[in-house]
């Protein structure tokens, strides 16, 4: 039987080093985070969830959230795991993988989730193996999600990740890790390539 995949996007970033939200940042014919949302659509996703925090309000009325459940993290200065945390209460019981995109990494594509998907075979998280490093999107089955839930901190995915190296499978991905939008010149960037 085919494993119920839920895709969370991970947009409740304050934006401190920005100054503006980046979620709202123009980007082609849309924002940073409405490309990720589309690229999020376009996956082979059961269910799809975004939380938001930062600017939430204005993030609400500007991005188009059709199809995905809406899970706001108060909390959201407290890091990534305090989203993870948030979200984990709309996940569908019925899901078998969480797949982790973030919010402000609009170069991630469809084909890499697929790929990551495919790649995890039944390992229990799955990270993408770019060129230059491991990077986003993750992948973690059921198993994990009472980890993910207790996480603390902005990078404990990569410490669960570490606790779970005998375990983890890295996907090979061609190409460099997908840049993140954190700094003017990472959006100026992105912007050229688009």
């Amino acid at each position: 039987m085919a494993e119920f995949v839920c895709g969370l996007v991970l947009a409740a970033g304050g934006s401190s080093r920005l100054g503006s939200p980046k979620q709202l940042l123009p980007l082609g014919d849309s924002t940073v985070l409405g490309q990720v949302l589309a690229v999020a659509r376009a996956c082979p996703f059961d269910q799809r969830v975004c939380v938001i925090g930062g600017a939430a309000a204005e993030v609400r009325s500007r991005v188009e959230f059709d199809g995905f459940t809406v899970v706001e993290n108060p909390a959201f200065g407290d890091g990534c795991s305090s989203s993870i945390a948030a979200a984990l209460g709309a996940v569908d019981e019925r899901s078998d993988v969480l797949v982790l995109m973030l919010g402000d990494q609009p170069g991630v594509c469809a084909d890499v989730v697929s790929a990551l998907l495919t790649g995890r075979a039944d390992a229990p998280i799955a990270v993408c193996g770019y060129q230059d490093g491991r990077g986003h999107p993750l992948a973690f089955a059921r198993e994990i999600f009472g980890e993910l839930e207790s996480m603390h901190g902005d990078k404990a995915v990569w410490k669960l990740l570490e606790q779970h190296a005998g375990e983890a499978v890295e996907v090979p991905i061609a190409g460099p890790v997908p840049r993140d939008v954190d700094t003017w010149e990472d959006y100026r960037a992105l912007s050229r390539r688009e």
